[in-house]
């Protein structure tokens, strides 16, 4: 809750809009007492990340697509699908679509993708991006908590970590 009502304070408190190319979303850059805020100005991004936030606290749901239970493809299928944008249903097909990203370019509404079963070596989770600033966090549905909000410093993330796309 306390990260929504930020995320709604530093949409309405932007300070600068920049671009950084053609390729890459219009974002709001705000200083907080956290560090350098970025915030998407699109509002198809926008929109889809309010989706996937309303999801926050759904337990997990392998198959899932409802607040009843969602898995971590599903809140990105669902969240695309509120904008009309169809997206294929599971992690490693999601993988397949958009334009691969170095970290240093991701925005919020990018999607980041892992291998979290090294014995399998097949991307079989995603993330999507709500915030660059010090650190990228990212909105996911975990099998352990359920949706929940992620940074890609921690050790787990951070060594499953496979590549960020860019659908938008």
């Amino acid at each position: 809750m306390q990260f929504r009502l930020k995320f709604i304070i530093l949409i309405i408190s932007g300070l600068a809009l920049t671009s950084c190319g053609s390729s890459r979303s219009k974002v709001i850059i705000t200083k907080t007492e956290n560090g350098t805020q970025i915030e998407p100005t699109n509002k198809q991004v926008h929109n889809i990340i309010s989706h996937a936030l309303d999801f926050e606290g759904t337990r997990y749901k392998y198959g899932g697509i409802t607040k009843k239970g969602v898995d971590c493809s599903g809140l990105i299928y669902t969240s695309f699908l509120k904008e009309d944008i169809a997206m294929p249903r599971t992690s490693r097909d999601l993988s397949l679509k958009g334009k691969r990203l170095y970290l240093k370019d991701v925005s919020p509404g990018d999607l980041l993708f892992f291998e979290t079963n090294k014995k399998r070596k097949v991307i079989n989770h995603v993330g999507l991006v709500v915030e660059v600033a010090d650190e990228i966090r990212f909105i996911h549905s975990s099998t352990s908590r359920g949706v929940i909000i992620s940074s890609l410093e921690d050790n787990y993330w951070k060594s499953n970590f496979v590549m960020a796309r860019r659908v938008l």
